[in-house]
């Protein structure tokens, strides 16, 4: 039966979202038909987002890197004119697609917004990538303005085919005013397009079974209103708190510590596009570092931790956790992969604030399911429920039938914030929706009698390290290219502080012979760090086929966990 947290947890959502409620639901019929709650006081658009609460926040703190620091209104002010350069110097068309490839800084941030006001389709690259991995993302969407950072720069110049299309290099580390001067240099402003719900906003890349990154696009409504459902569950936890008594007026501002790239739809819209609307202050770090992470939590009074499991866990830890003052921040999330129980346990004994768990994909953009407090800790091996009030969660059979309750199937999200499509991919598109417009994650799952998912399984053939999805196709194409190989088999293996781990085994042609630091070296050169498998072993014999003369993976994948297993446990 549910839990008094669920209760009140449903209580709460129901009152936020009746008639006259600040979430107020209306319905939105998509395009197949079925009619989908949505909350009718959200703005239909990006823009008209940022112009309401920017406004509403003004002279509030906004943005934090170093020493320098934003209010709401001076980044709106800015992205006005991204915004008016965009279309006026650049002549950015509505519906141009306009890559992002830098790490996290408030030029992103204010690079994001601009194209969002002028019209164009923020593309966001994965900052991650290799030359030929950034230059096949902007081919694929046929981008035609990229903004990059220096080391982007210099990748995409080693690739050796540089894309077709404009490419402007932001100092990231300058400040703000400086590091736009060349966009918002290049000409005078013109008048901004009219932007409506049906437009599409933003495209971002999703590693799956069949190789190259997809882009996943994503219209206006679709963007706004996954972030809604966030702010629907942040109002409820504000609405619990107050109740309890753990939250009171006058409480100081909310902050977030960036721990994870903006690309990511964990970075993009749970942590930076929420915080528009609570008036969430966002403190940059260049990169993840659990001390640092501890200074600038003391030091800024973070309120907010979401990160892939292994950052909260590396906090716990660290050797000098005591030395610093973490008791401002509120809850431990993580989204991305599992925590193994223990960690949840230790976790909730041992720092000044609960763990929370949430899952969502791109492809959703980052809605699904969340469960935080008691309920996680009753039960930590599930995602949780899906979240409330637009998340509407099924487990499908291969024909798309639902599944009785309790047995497995594959994890199908239906929502108003669900993607369009992939970016020239019809057939990938239509085969991950069903015809009632469940997005099928590929993910295998059973729901309990409470409603919680629990994942037990993956049908795609990906791996995911820390958070990071990996498709073992992807690598054992860049295996592949090396002359010497003859065959390849790529898979995750366990890792204590990753969750999983590339693993590979290869077999040479006759007379060839390839060292696994130089194999990796290559590998390293074609695909991004985290892609490359972290252990290689040689075989000398074909690798096993199954009856239809493939590899056998299932098979090798056993065999060489037994393997690593034994060798992490003799090191």
């Amino acid at each position: 039966m549910p839990s008094a947290l669920d209760l009140r947890v449903i209580g709460a959502i129901d009152a936020i979202c009746a008639p006259g409620g600040p979430l107020a639901l209306t319905t939105w019929t998509a395009p197949n038909g079925v009619a989908l709650p949505m909350i009718a006081t959200a703005p239909p658009t990006l823009s008209g987002y940022f112009d309401h609460f920017c406004a509403q926040h003004g002279d509030t703190e906004f943005l934090v890197a170093g020493d320098e620091r934003l209010s709401f209104a001076q980044v709106h002010a800015a992205a006005r004119r991204v915004a008016g350069a965009l279309a006026g110097g650049y002549g950015v068309k509505k519906g141009d697609r306009v890559a992002i490839a830098m790490r996290n800084a408030p030029s992103w941030v204010v690079l994001y917004m601009g194209v969002s006001m002028a019209g164009g389709v923020a593309t966001l690259l994965n900052g991650w990538w290799q030359g030929g991995e950034l230059c096949d993302g902007i081919a694929d969407v046929g981008a035609t303005l990229v903004f990059v950072d220096p080391p982007r720069a210099k990748r995409l110049g080693k690739c050796g085919r540089m894309p077709g299309c404009e490419i402007v290099t932001i100092d990231v580390a300058a400040p703000l005013d400086q590091a736009l001067a060349p966009v918002t240099g290049k000409g005078s402003e013109a008048a901004l397009p009219e932007v409506g719900a049906e437009d599409l906003a933003t495209i971002l890349f999703t590693s799956g079974s069949t190789g190259q990154s997809k882009g996943a696009y994503s219209t206006h409504r679709a963007v706004v209103q996954g972030t809604f459902n966030y702010i629907a569950m942040a109002l409820m936890m504000l609405h619990i708190g107050t109740e309890d008594g753990t939250v009171k007026a006058g409480a100081p501002q909310h902050a977030i510590l960036l721990t994870v790239p903006l690309f990511h739809v964990t970075g993009e819209v749970p942590m930076m596009l929420v915080s528009f609307a609570i008036g969430r202050k966002i403190v940059f770090m260049p990169k993840w570092d659990a001390l640092e992470a501890m200074q600038l939590i003391e030091r800024e009074r973070v309120t907010n931790f979401t990160g892939v499991p292994l950052m909260s866990w590396e906090i716990l830890n660290h050797p000098d956790r005591d030395k610093y003052d973490l008791s401002s921040v509120q809850s431990f999330a993580a989204g991305g992969a599992p925590r193994p129980p223990e960690h949840v346990r230790r976790l909730n004994d041992e720092m000044p604030a609960p763990p929370a768990l949430g899952y969502g994909l791109t492809e959703t953009n980052a809605v699904g399911c969340g469960s935080f407090s008691t309920n996680y800790l009753e039960k930590p091996n599930s995602t949780g429920p899906a979240s409330r009030p637009l998340v509407d969660l099924a487990i499908l059979d291969d024909a798309g039938r639902p599944v009785p309750q309790g047995e497995r199937g594959e994890v199908s999200i239906r929502t108003v914030a669900n993607f369009s499509g992939y970016w020239n991919r019809p057939e990938a598109s239509a085969a991950s929706m069903t015809a009632d417009g469940y997005f099928r994650t590929g993910d295998v799952g059973y729901l309990d009698r409470d409603g919680y998912l629990f994942i037990v399984d993956r049908k795609k053939d990906i791996i995911i390290r820390g958070g990071e999805n990996i498709s073992c196709q992807e690598v054992e194409a860049a295996i592949y290219e090396h002359p010497a190989v003859a065959e390849a088999c790529v898979f995750g293996l366990p890792d204590e502080r990753l969750g999983e781990i590339p693993g590979a085994v290869v077999h040479f042609e006759p007379g060839e012979s390839v060292a696994e630091d130089a194999l990796k070296a290559f590998v390293a050169e074609r695909i991004a760090a985290f892609k490359v498998p972290a252990r290689i072993w040689i075989s000398a014999d074909l690798l096993p086929k199954l009856g239809t003369e493939k590899i056998d993976k299932v098979g090798m994948r056993a065999k060489y966990r037994a393997v690593h297993a034994a060798e992490v446990h003799a090191a």
